[in-house]
């Protein structure tokens, strides 16, 4: 068996990222889940893209601050303490709103683990 505690204020923020993240996945040496943690300012958002995935599950819970997700049909707000799920093949985009008075904070879960697996959407 294996276990690990991650801080993830020690793990560094990615470069050319529209938001704080720091990638959590690989210091917790997970290999069936990608596990993200990001902090947007008010006007930023959280994926490169209005996207889906093709075969990952996402979910976003979030730990301070709301969350809003645009998808095709509405945009959700997403309070503290609350889980947003998507289900592949379904857009969305989550982000901070310009007008938010304060940054939003959320851990990003996704599963199976799979790189390039985000298909770009344009409403």
């Amino acid at each position: 068996m294996s276990y690990r505690v991650v801080d993830s204020t020690t793990v560094e923020s990615a470069p050319d990222r529209p938001c704080e993240l720091r990638r959590l996945t690989d210091a917790a040496g997970l290999e069936q889940m990608a596990v993200n943690r990001f902090r947007a300012e008010p006007g930023e958002q959280i994926p490169l893209k209005y996207h889906s995935h093709e075969q990952q599950e996402e979910a976003f819970f979030v730990l301070s601050g709301t969350l809003f997700v645009e998808t095709p049909e509405e945009t959700f707000e997403v309070d503290e303490g609350c889980l947003f799920a998507v289900s592949p093949g379904n857009p969305q985009r989550a982000h901070n709103p310009e007008n938010a008075d304060d940054p939003v904070e959320v851990l990003a879960i996704g599963a199976p683990k799979v790189s390039g697996d985000a298909t770009a959407y344009d409403p």
